[in-house]
């Protein structure tokens, strides 16, 4: 997808992962879960806490708890992230092992890569708003903004950033809209001091 916001030409912008919650209100014994082949649940990972269910025809895989609750990571939309749960419940339901009900996911977070073409002035940005920069400690910047919506977003010098947080694909555009105003606000800035001292 590419977007054109002030100047800036945002390229390869994707949705890269949706975490989505979703409860099955009952209980499992997740060592009964562990004899189908779809299902992998280990004593040694998380102290056996957990169970993972994935199957050919999914794109993530989905978390199951022993309290009924269901984490799906790894899709790249809603619409997918969904499909999956429900995917899920009917595979347990199928398999006696679960009673049917109406799943009401919950969108936890979304993660996005955006690459906005041009590199970024990490120094200089950090000198006009609230940045996380500490280049001894890790490459890139981190800001968190509350307007539009609420989000951290990982800035690199290379133009490339990772925005986590968003809680709907409608937020993702004004989230970068958001950005966009705020790496033009430090191009101007350099530009500025640029004149001042020539």
């Amino acid at each position: 997808m590419i977007w054109s916001f002030g100047g800036f030409v945002i390229i390869k912008t994707a949705i890269v992962n949706v975490v989505v919650t979703a409860a099955l209100n009952q209980d499992f014994d997740l060592y009964e879960l562990r004899k189908f082949k779809e299902i992998l649940h280990d004593s040694e990972i998380y102290g056996g806490r957990v169970a993972y269910f994935k199957s050919s025809k999914m794109k993530g895989k989905v978390s199951i708890f022993p309290s009924g609750k269901m984490i799906s990571v790894g899709t790249t939309s809603e619409k997918e992230a969904f499909h999956e749960l429900e995917y899920t419940m009917k595979f347990l339901v199928k398999k006696g092992l679960a009673k049917p009900i109406r799943l009401r996911p919950i969108i936890q977070n979304i993660v996005v890569t955006a690459d906005f073409g041009k590199n970024i002035m990490l120094g200089e940005l950090s000198k006009i708003c609230k940045i996380i920069y500490e280049p001894e400690q890790f490459p890139g910047g981190i800001l968190r903004i509350e307007d539009p919506y609420k989000a951290t977003i990982l800035i690199f010098a290379s133009g490339k950033t990772v925005i986590t947080g968003v809680k709907s694909s409608h937020q993702i555009k004004p989230t970068i809209q958001k950005l966009a105003n705020i790496l033009k606000d430090t191009e101007k800035s350099e530009a500025e001091k640029d004149v001042g001292t020539s």
